[in-house]
């Protein structure tokens, strides 16, 4: 999942995002309101973590706008203020959910948790394709019980799929939810990955779980002889999340 964190305090926003990086998220960073509204309008988010003192437009002002604009993204506000007045503006702006600074980080994940369940990007404790299983809580794989090593870039990768699962999902897709805006478009790496984790996830025997769709990108399932994909418990083939239709990435090459 990729989230947008606004905090101009250059140290929180190190923390947090090294953090939520290490929990499978992506996570694209900026210190403005102004900024803010740019990203937000170029990326498809799943959730922003927006600080309300933030130079330019403050924090209330970029909720604001973002619901003016159509955006049904969740927000969780930061805010070093702790009056109850700043709290009901924040959600009356448009907010879904406040969290009061100084905070424990396993505080901020828990609510981005409960967020993203509201939003219907519920992540559930376990996603079973076949005899493959993923522990979204530890993060970890097992297929036919037997552990599989993945580092955290290939489990977000593994997730998404396996979340995705009966239906295509392209390139465009993927660096969306599963890279941050370094991601360069040009590059090889998602099949790097995805080459890395079919071997992974099929080194021990089984039915193919990971197959490639040429000119379409990927589909994750077991494939029935009628070359239907069976969907998997715990995970369905959703609509992804955005606005409307994808919305154009940066270039960064």
């Amino acid at each position: 999942m990729r989230l947008l964190l606004v905090e101009d305090d250059a140290r929180i926003a190190r923390f947090v995002a090294k953090g939520l990086r290490e929990e499978a998220y992506a996570v694209d960073v900026t210190a403005n309101g102004d900024d803010a509204l740019y990203e937000a309008a170029i990326n498809s988010y799943d959730l922003i973590i927006l600080d309300v003192m933030i130079p330019g437009r403050n924090g209330f002002e970029v909720c604001r706008e973002l619901r003016k604009a159509g955006q049904r993204v969740p927000i969780l506000m930061l805010t070093a203020r702790d009056a109850v007045e700043d709290r009901i503006s924040g959600l009356d702006h448009g907010a879904d959910d406040y969290l009061t600074k100084p905070f424990e980080f396993r505080e901020l994940l828990a609510r981005l948790r409960a967020l993203l369940r509201r939003s219907g990007e519920l992540r559930p404790a376990q996603i079973t394709v076949a005899d493959l299983v993923l522990d979204t809580g530890a993060q970890s794989v097992a297929r036919a019980g037997r552990n599989i090593s993945v580092t955290t870039k290939e489990y977000a990768l593994l997730e998404f799929l396996a979340r995705n699962a009966g239906r295509v999902v392209g390139r465009a897709e993927i660096a969306e939810h599963v890279w941050d805006e370094s991601f360069d478009p040009f590059s090889n790496l998602i099949e790097v990955y995805v080459n890395r984790l079919r071997r992974k996830i099929e080194s021990g025997g089984g039915k193919p779980l990971l197959h490639t769709r040429r000119g379409a990108g990927y589909i994750f399932g077991v494939v029935s002889e009628t070359g239907v994909v069976e969907l998997p418990e715990g995970a369905g083939a959703a609509e992804p999340r955005g606005k409307g239709s994808a919305a154009p990435r940066k270039n960064h090459a």
